[in-house]
């Protein structure tokens, strides 16, 4: 049917209608934002345009104008196709060039939408303010396809709310003025392959008062002490901070709620009046009084109704709680345990299962929900972050969900995680340190430890007490997206760098956990998710991450549990299962699930190791298991998973789990056991006493204390593979012709897990490329592809390796390989040909570069090295000297992966262990000097002295290197990469012998 028929009919209907009702039809004439017959072009900023967009190259949509006999105006409709894994939708942004639209007259936006009665919510967004349309601050709401065929889809603006996930600019003023327009977007539904027609976007309607004026209160949520009197600040704003031009009044009266009348409080009602002309901000203040009795209660709600006439009402009725007082739990004198199994003892069911679920802050929208559902925790997703991404824009949110949890009966803190895997990377401006990998590189406990504290600071400061952090993965294949993520392949190195849990979480027994600048760690993923088999993967298009892990019994133990028995020794709060399987040779049960092990879970972790903390899921791991719902609820809760990560399904969560244990399918002691494991955590970090946070250490975020620990790090983590003719370190005379994708790009060396969750090139943090700190250091010119001319320069420094990823997006075969780009290679052929060239492999683990190793004369693997690149220009240059090892085996071949330091076919293009210095003498001596220097660290070791034993082990392992130089062979490479186990595990006379057998096959 067409608008013009449907324009008649109305017309004709209109004098039969009262006239009451025949007064719409003084509204004013729609006014066309989009017709779909041509006039707007399919382009983007800064002409005015539609355009597609989406998380990943399959993402946005395909669209086009097409001619339809039911196109409800005019000829033609957008139409479009969609499979959508990430995220994904169409916009249609104004001229950039030209003034912005004004739509402050009007009542909203509507369009038609061909409905495909699926189900699936659309996301509608408008877009107000600022520079143009792709810098402007995003308003959204959103309308459910449950029907067929055409609709006309009316959406006031009244409906539309700020958008608190994402916002292109940070935010401006977050009030939606209208006045200056630049657009819409759509966005289309994740998961499903579909198709939309949409047409006739138009403005409608005459504008009231109500859309230009509301009132709100200062909080939803208002604490009070019994006996306190809560002061409840209503305020009125306009768009464009006008006056009303009519009165605005606001009746109030406390009504309902937990509290009673005249016992717990005071009943107040009345009314406040702003008056015309009242401008905008003008505030009232409502005293709701309490009585105080005495006795030990829970908190009790008072909420206070608002009934508004002349502007929009407030979002929700705010409440007024009194809060829980006299009972032993609160009690901060008393143990923990008894502190716990008095809480324990008054919670209902749905409380503890409340307890034991953890949302998505992006799913909780202002957090309402968690008094709602008694929500025990929220986190923040990989580049979940508050507009402004800033350290009190951080605070100021997650205050505002713990203020949602003191509406609950018993006031239990929320805790908020974030994975904080290198430092606080989800925050804009925070101190990044290099990856784990380049942290295994440095092979000091010591510098680990201070990393995690310095990132445990950061992370606290800004209200979060829970970091999903460390990675304690040993890692046997290169070809793995998380390779970086681990410290190493040699579990005995893994567990050398667990120091980091004492800088993250402090001493073993928990007590440091409440203060400031501590946070709760994770140990993850429980367990084997290093060890995943190549093409075992069944998670979308991942080729080794979330895949099953072979192993015996017997290399359970040694490889992938032994980091797990150090970090239950060092006290770690909270393990995190792995979304891989475990396949035990030999155990009959074949692969299964590791959320589903209970016998890893259960018997191992929490029985024969005695982890007292409690086990948090992975994002949305649990849909992994087999089954339905039901099923993998039960599943996971009875293996011994505490709380579970269901980011936006934990409605589903909650009442199912409850339905299990009310059907007597999952046992109430499970569920007492893991709540109280929960609260022990809460109740050591201080939660209850101070849930809002402290941000008495937010100046220090960023500062040069901080990043002074990451250029150490940074630092201390290069390896130095190869340095014919002493080309490093650089001299300052020198001048040194730069050039490689990697030399001044900060994304790319803070790799994944930075600000977002695959991470991105470019700069999107503070910090210093590795470029920006040689040019502090020397005469340096720069050219990104060695397109520059390269004649009269005494040293190349060529600086390539890979762009970041994430998990298994990352995965080698999921559209990357472990060879440089042909940009990079075209840049080390051109510099190396020229002049005396250092080549260093920027990269989240090794590359192939055994083909170009004649024609580079320095080779350094620089991991991954986070924000200062001033550390990676003090080894360079001199200021430090190369000290890094290689963490992992740095292969031939990729036909050769896996491989690691143990293997009995043992060949690789530099061993496990490796790692030149510079500036330091290379002891001096022979096979002679290797004997008494085995026979002193076999002494050593008997006394128990480390420091002596691994000193001489490094001295012993100098001495080989020097004679082996280019000359690695098989018969070198085994022993070799065998002694550097040996010395990690405090067998250092053992470790000097394994060194003599690579000098003699030298």
């Amino acid at each position: 049917m067409r608008r013009t028929a449907l324009l008649v009919s109305t017309a004709l209907l209109t004098a039969l209608l009262p006239l009451a009702v025949a007064q719409a039809v003084d509204d004013p004439a729609p006014t066309p934002v989009d017709r779909f017959e041509g006039e707007v072009p399919f382009a983007s900023q800064p002409a005015e345009g539609i355009f597609t967009w989406g998380g990943d190259s399959d993402d946005p949509p395909a669209l086009q104008l097409t001619a339809r006999s039911d196109a409800p105006e005019g000829e033609k409709v957008l139409t479009g196709t969609y499979d959508i894994s990430g995220y994904g939708g169409f916009s249609h942004d104004f001229a950039a060039d030209e003034p912005a639209h004004d739509w402050s007259s009007r009542k909203g936006i509507r369009f038609w939408w061909d409905g495909q009665d699926n189900g699936k919510k659309i996301a509608f967004e408008i877009k107000d303010g600022g520079a143009n349309g792709e810098a402007s601050e995003l308003w959204t709401t959103s309308f459910t396809d449950d029907f067929t065929g055409w609709k006309q889809v009316e959406i006031p603006f009244t409906d539309f709310v700020y958008r608190t996930d994402y916002q292109p600019v940070g935010g401006i003023d977050h009030v939606l003025g209208l006045t200056q327009m630049w657009g819409y977007s759509v966005t289309l539904p994740v998961g499903v392959k579909g198709r939309f027609a949409m047409d006739d976007v138009e403005l409608y309607g005459k504008a009231d008062q109500s859309l230009r004026a509301g009132v709100t209160t200062d909080a939803a949520v208002h604490p009070v002490k019994e006996g306190g009197t809560a002061a409840i600040r209503v305020t009125l704003a306009t768009t464009g901070s006008a006056p009303v031009a009519d009165p605005v009044t606001v009746t109030y009266e406390t009504t309902g709620g937990t509290a009673a009348p005249g016992r717990d409080y005071t009943p107040v009602s009345g009314t406040l009046t702003f008056p015309a002309g009242t401008a905008s901000g003008a505030t009232r203040t409502i005293h709701v009084p309490t009585l105080r009795d005495k006795s030990p209660e829970s908190a009790e709600t008072i909420p206070l109704k608002l009934t508004v006439t002349g502007a929009k009402p407030p979002a929700e009725t705010p409440q007024v709680v009194i809060d829980a007082h006299g009972l032993p739990y609160l009690d901060g004198k008393l143990p923990v345990k008894k502190r716990v199994a008095d809480l324990l003892s008054r919670m209902s069911l749905a409380e503890k299962v409340g307890q034991m679920t953890q949302a998505e802050r992006g799913a909780v929208g202002d957090g309402g929900d968690i008094a709602t559902y008694a929500l025990g925790s929220l986190l923040s997703g990989g580049g979940s972050t508050p507009t402004p991404n800033t350290p009190e824009a951080w605070a100021k949110m997650i205050d505002g969900f713990q203020l949602r949890a003191q509406a609950t009966r018993f006031q239990i803190p929320l805790i908020y995680g974030v994975d904080a895997v290198h430092g606080h990377n989800n925050l804009v401006g925070a101190t990044i340190m290099p990856h784990n990998i380049g942290i295994g590189a440095t092979r000091d406990p010591r510098l680990a430890e201070k990393a995690g504290a310095v990132t445990a600071s950061e992370v606290r400061a800004t209200g979060v007490p829970w970091d999903f952090a460390p990675c304690l993965c040993v890692s046997r294949d290169e070809r793995w997206g998380r390779s970086y993520e681990s410290f190493g392949e040699d579990p005995a190195l893994v567990e050398s760098m667990e120091t980091i849990i004492h800088g993250l979480q402090g001493r073993a027994d928990g007590r440091d956990l409440k203060d400031g600048d501590k946070v709760l760690a994770t140990a993850k993923h429980f367990v084997g998710d290093g060890g995943t088999e190549y093409g075992s993967s069944t998670t979308g298009t991942y080729t080794i991450d979330q895949g099953v892990t072979k192993v015996t019994r017997q290399q359970l133990e040694a490889v992938h549990l032994a980091p797990y028995r150090t970090a239950v020794d060092r006290g770690i709060g909270t393990v995190m299962p792995s979304y891989s399987s475990l396949d035990i040779l030999g155990d009959g049960q074949g692969p299964v699930k590791m959320h589903a092990r209970a016998d890893m879970i259960n018997g191992v972790l929490k029985g024969r190791m005695g982890f007292d903390g409690f086990v948090i899921s992975d994002w949305n791991a649990i849909d992994q298991l087999p089954g339905d719902y039901s099923s993998h609820v039960r599943t996971a809760v009875d293996a011994g998973v505490d709380m579970m990560m269901v980011p936006y399904s934990y409605k589903d969560f909650t009442a199912q789990l409850v339905a299990e244990v009310q059907a007597g399918r999952i046992g109430e002691r499970r569920i007492d056991d893991a709540v109280s494991r929960i609260l022990t955590q809460k109740f050591r970090l201080g939660l209850f006493e101070k849930p809002y946070a402290d941000t008495s250490g937010a100046p220090a975020i960023g500062s040069a204390a901080h990043r002074a620990v990451a250029r150490q790090a940074a630092a201390e983590s290069q390896v130095l593979l190869k340095n014919a003719n002493g080309v490093l370190p650089l001299k300052k005379n020198q001048k040194v012709y730069v050039a490689g994708s990697n030399a001044d790009d900060l994304g790319n060396q803070t790799g994944g897990w930075t600000v977002t969750w695959q991470g991105a090139s470019g700069t999107h943090t503070q910090g210093t490329t590795i470029l920006a700190g040689m040019r502090k250091d020397g005469d340096v010119t720069y050219s990104k592809d060695a397109s520059a001319p390269t004649a009269g320069y005494d040293v190349g420094v060529v600086v390539v390796g890979e762009t970041p990823y994430a998990e298994g997006v990352g995965d080698v075969g999921n559209g990357h390989d472990l060879q440089l780009s042909a940009a990079d290679r075209a840049a080390v052929d051109k510099v190396c040909a020229a002049m005396k060239c250092a080549v260093l492999i920027v990269s989240g683990r090794p590359q192939l570069i055994g083909d170009r190793l004649g024609e580079i004369d320095g080779l350094v693997a620089s991991w991954l090295p986070g924000t200062e690149g001033d550390g990676v220009a003090d080894v360079l240059y001199g200021k430090r000297p190369f000290t890094g090892q290689l963490p992992v085996t740095w292969p031939k071949s990729e036909a050769q992966l896996p491989i690691n330091v143990g293997d009995t076919a043992y060949d690789p293009q530099f061993p496990y262990g490796w790692g030149l210095t510079t500036l330091t003498e290379v002891p001096e001596g022979g096979a002679a000097t290797l004997r008494a220097l085995a026979v002193a660290a076999a002494v050593a070791e008997k006394k128990g002295a480390d420091a002596t034993g691994r000193a001489l082990v490094t001295k012993a392992r100098l001495i080989v290197q020097q004679k082996v130089g280019a000359g690695i062979t098989q018969a070198v490479a085994k022993p070799f990469a065998d002694a550097d186990h040996l010395s990690l595990t405090g067998r250092y006379g053992a470790a000097v012998e394994k060194l003599i057998t690579a000098y003699r096959a030298t």
